[in-house]
């Protein structure tokens, strides 16, 4: 199978013991705020573009966590994960794809109770939390 090639950024964004997550329109599942590297931008300029476009925050990069592998559908995704912490911004969309429903910063029973759009990463976020 000839797959395609998607290259991609996610945040981990944890502040008083919560992270912030979104939910995208027509779905009850949430992730942390992810999206594609543009031509020209670093995985880290993506990280800190697709954050402040989804959730209105403007963020540092703290470290680099992992990186994800995965093949989804006919694609072959690998998304790098930062840690980031909120420097300043407030919650707002500045979505350009307009798929972003809600923001909100999730405690980790909360995180327990939700769908997760990419049930893969739960593990990492509730041990990033229990490690808070």
């Amino acid at each position: 199978m000839n797959y395609k090639i998607w290259n991609g950024a996610a945040a981990i964004i944890i502040k008083d013991e919560k992270i912030l997550m979104v939910r995208a329109k027509n779905t009850n599942s949430w992730s942390v705020p992810s999206g594609e590297i543009e031509d020209g931008e670093t995985s880290k300029e993506a990280c800190i573009r697709e954050v402040w476009e989804e959730t209105g925050y403007y963020i540092a990069i703290l470290k680099e966590l992992h990186k994800k592998k995965i093949i989804i559908e006919d694609y072959k995704v690998t998304t790098t994960y930062f840690l980031g912490k909120v420097i300043g911004g407030q919650m707002s969309y500045h979505d350009p794809d307009d798929n972003i429903e809600e923001i909100s910063w999730k405690t980790r029973d909360e995180v327990l109770g939700l769908i997760h759009n990419y049930p893969e990463d739960k593990q990492m976020i509730e041990g990033l939390l229990l490690g808070q």
